[in-house]
């Protein structure tokens, strides 16, 4: 059996992403390289990684679909979705109660990144 232990996340100021990430995932995370800076997310990694202070340059590979969302799992989602917006990103859709019954914010972080947020006691697994 395969275990998912790290997703990389194209970003185009670390400095930016790792304010914003860790208001919004409660956590200072740790800078691993000055290009990339890493997330413990529940056992899965979030690295964000700037490709240009790797010398590679920007291009729509390192861009996310429209809907390939990250999903977080969270206790609070009212308190997300204001932090969200203080952290310096958007929130797309807010609290909605999907069929199969999560209960799910969907946002944008402030490179574009399409984010999700579930309420835990409502996870689907």
């Amino acid at each position: 059996m395969a275990a998912l232990y790290r997703v990389l996340v194209p970003v185009d100021n670390i400095d930016v992403a790792v304010r914003f990430y860790s208001r919004v995932l409660e956590t200072p995370g740790k800078r691993v390289s000055k290009r990339r800076h890493d997330f413990d997310c529940g056992g899965t990694i979030l690295a964000c990684y700037d490709p240009a202070l790797d010398g590679d340059q920007p291009s729509d590979g390192w861009a996310f679909h429209t809907n390939q969302y990250l999903y977080f799992a969270v206790n609070d989602l009212p308190q997300i979705l204001s932090t969200i917006k203080q952290a310096g990103g958007s929130v797309i859709q807010t609290t909605q109660r999907m069929p199969w019954g999560e209960k799910i914010v969907y946002a944008r972080d402030p490179f574009g990144t399409p984010i999700a947020f579930v309420d835990s006691s409502t996870v689907y697994i």
